[in-house]
C-alpha cells in the first residue's frame, strides 16, 4: 500500500486496525475488555424523539450549517445548569460530526504549519494524526502516577507551544483533574500563545466527585475549548456528535472549517440530542453510579489479590500494571491465550504506556465478576 506523504507521516490507528478483528484465545470463552463502547442501550426518551424527528419534513432536507437554535439552547443551558458556565450559543459553540472529528480537526483550525502542538502521554491514541494533518509538530507532555497524571506545568517547557490537549477524565489511565488544577492551567497560559483543549468524554463518569469542567474556571475562554461526546454518558456511540465550547476565535474557525467539510448535521439526530441534554440528567447520574460500583467490584477484587493497578477515580478504564518482565504486549498474548481476556496494550497511548494494558469496565456485571475471577488467578505472577 502506498500512502500519500502526509498519510504515510500518522502512525496506523490501533482501533482502526484491531476493532472487530477475528483473535484466537485460549479455552474458556473470550471476554472483549479492549473497546470502551458502554454496554446499556440509549435512552427511551432519546429514541422515541428520534424517531418522531425523522419524519418531520424539516429534517429530509439540508439545514443551517451551524445547527438549531434548539439544539444550541441546549448546549447552553446543559453548561449553565451543571457547571455555572455562561456561553454564546452562536459565537461559543461548534457541533462536531463525532467528537474524534472535531478533536482531530482541532489543529488546523488553532495553529500554524510547523507549530508545536503538545500531546497525553499516556492519552488518546488519534490526536497525533490532527497535529500532522496540519502540518503541526506532536511533542509529548509525559504524565506519571507521581503526580496523578496530571503536568506540573513548571516543569514543563511550553516556550514554543501552541496547543495543548488534556482529557480528565483521563482515557486510559482513569485520573481526573480538579478545579484547582484547572485554575492553575488557565492562570500558567493566560495571556500567551498557548491555547488549550480539554477532551470531556467521559464527563459522566465521576466516581469520589463530579467531574470539573476547564471553562468554570476564571478567564477560561480566553485560552481553553471544550470537546463533549454524546456517545459514553448517553450511550450513543453510533450516533456520532458532538460539540465545541469556549473559545470564540477557535470555535470560528472550527465553523469555517466545517462549513467546507460538512453540510450541516441532520436534523432528526440534532433532535434526539436536544432531549438528551435537556430532559435525561437522571441518565448521566444512572451512568455514573453503575460504573462507579463496577469500580468498586474492581478495586476490591485487585486490592485483596495485591495486584498493582493506578486507582480509578473517573472514566471507564482500568489501567492495570504488567507483572514484572512483561511487556504490555507479553501481557495481552498472556491473557488472551491463558485467560480469554482481550485487553488493549498499553504503548499505543504512549511511551509512558509501556508497562500497563488498558481493560474496559463497560461490560455488564456478570461479564465482569468473571473476568474478575480470572484476573484474581494472576496474583502469582506479581511475585515473581
Amino acid at each position: 500500500m502506498a500512502y500519500t506523504s502526509l498519510l504515510a507521516q500518522i502512525p496506523e490507528s490501533y482501533f482502526g486496525k484491531t476493532m472487530g478483528r477475528k483473535v484466537t484465545h485460549g479455552p474458556l470463552p473470550l471476554i472483549n475488555l479492549a473497546v470502551g463502547i458502554p454496554d446499556a442501550d440509549t435512552p427511551q426518551r432519546i429514541l422515541d424523539a428520534l424517531t418522531e424527528a425523522i419524519v418531520k419534513p424539516e429534517n429530509q432536507k439540508y439545514l443551517a450549517f451551524q445547527g438549531k437554535t434548539h439544539f444550541k439552547e441546549a448546549i447552553v443551558s446543559f453548561y449553565q445548569r451543571h457547571f455555572g458556565v455562561t456561553l454564546d450559543p452562536e459565537t461559543e459553540v461548534c457541533l462536531l460530526y463525532g467528537t474524534k472529528n472535531g478533536l482531530v480537526a482541532l489543529p488546523t483550525c488553532v495553529i500554524e504549519p510547523g507549530d508545536e502542538v503538545l500531546l497525553p502521554d499516556p492519552g488518546y491514541t488519534d490526536y497525533e494524526a490532527g497535529v500532522h494533518l496540519a502540518h503541526g509538530v506532536p511533542k509529548r507532555l509525559k504524565l506519571s502516577p507521581e503526580q496523578h497524571y496530571l503536568p506540573n506545568w513548571d516543569a514543563v517547557d511550553t516556550s514554543d507551544t501552541k496547543l495543548i490537549y488534556l482529557t480528565y477524565p483521563n482515557n486510559p489511565t482513569g485520573s481526573v483533574a480538579t478545579p484547582e488544577f484547572f485554575q492553575q492551567t488557565i492562570d500558567h497560559f493566560r495571556g500567551t500563545p498557548t491555547k488549550i483543549v480539554h477532551d470531556f468524554a467521559y464527563q459522566a463518569f465521576g466516581f469520589d466527585a463530579p467531574n470539573p469542567s476547564i471553562l468554570a474556571a476564571k478567564g477560561a475562554k480566553d485560552v481553553a475549548v471544550e470537546v463533549f461526546s454524546f456517545s459514553k454518558g448517553y450511550n450513543m456511540s453510533g450516533y456520532r456528535v458532538g460539540f465545541a465550547v469556549g473559545n470564540a476565535e477557535i470555535i470560528a474557525n472550527l465553523q469555517k472549517y466545517h462549513t467546507h467539510t460538512q453540510a450541516g448535521m441532520y436534523g432528526a439526530l440534532q433532535d434526539a440530542c436536544t432531549v438528551a441534554l435537556n430532559e435525561c440528567d437522571d441518565t448521566l447520574v444512572q451512568q455514573s453510579e453503575v460504573f462507579r460500583r463496577r469500580r468498586d467490584m474492581i478495586e476490591d477484587v485487585l486490592t485483596k489479590h495485591h495486584i498493582p493497578h493506578e486507582p480509578i477515580k473517573g472514566g471507564i478504564f482500568l489501567w492495570l500494571q504488567c507483572p514484572p518482565n512483561m511487556s504490555s504486549d507479553d501481557f495481552i498474548t498472556y491473557l488472551l491465550q491463558e485467560q480469554s481476556i482481550l485487553a488493549a496494550p498499553g504503548h499505543p497511548f504512549g511511551e509512558e504506556g509501556e508497562g500497563y494494558v488498558r481493560v474496559s469496565f463497560a461490560i455488564d456485571e456478570q461479564q465482569l465478576d468473571e473476568a474478575l475471577k480470572r484476573l484474581a488467578t494472576l496474583e502469582l505472577l506479581y511475585q515473581a
